[in-house]
């Protein structure tokens, strides 16, 4: 399992996340699945293939990308955010928002 040191997530200096050893999995099974749509871009474009077919695969990996970003948003809404909640940590709440505020642009 990929333990850290704390319960609560990498979301601002000094706090990790401990991630079971299924989420850790999903994870990293998508950022290289990511990673790997990246590389097979670079590979388009190198070898000048047809603009149209390049933007499609980029528009797979920016789906992949939001994918992941929406699976992550959620263990962090359903773990950290929750917990810190209850724990009468209202920043968090603060927190969440600038995130989604980010996410956004």
């Amino acid at each position: 399992m990929n333990e850290t040191k704390n319960s609560c997530c990498a979301c601002s200096a000094g706090k990790t996340k401990v991630r079971s050893e299924e989420e850790y999995k999903d994870l990293i099974k998508r950022l290289n699945r990511i990673e790997g749509q990246i590389r097979g871009i670079k590979g388009m474009v190198e070898n000048s293939a047809y603009c149209p077919d390049i933007l499609t695969q980029v528009s797979a990996a920016t789906s992949a990308l939001n994918s992941f970003s929406r699976v992550l948003l959620s263990s962090h809404i359903r773990t950290c955010v929750v917990n810190d909640v209850k724990e009468g940590h209202e920043e968090t709440v603060d927190e969440l928002l600038d995130t989604l505020q980010k996410m956004m642009k």
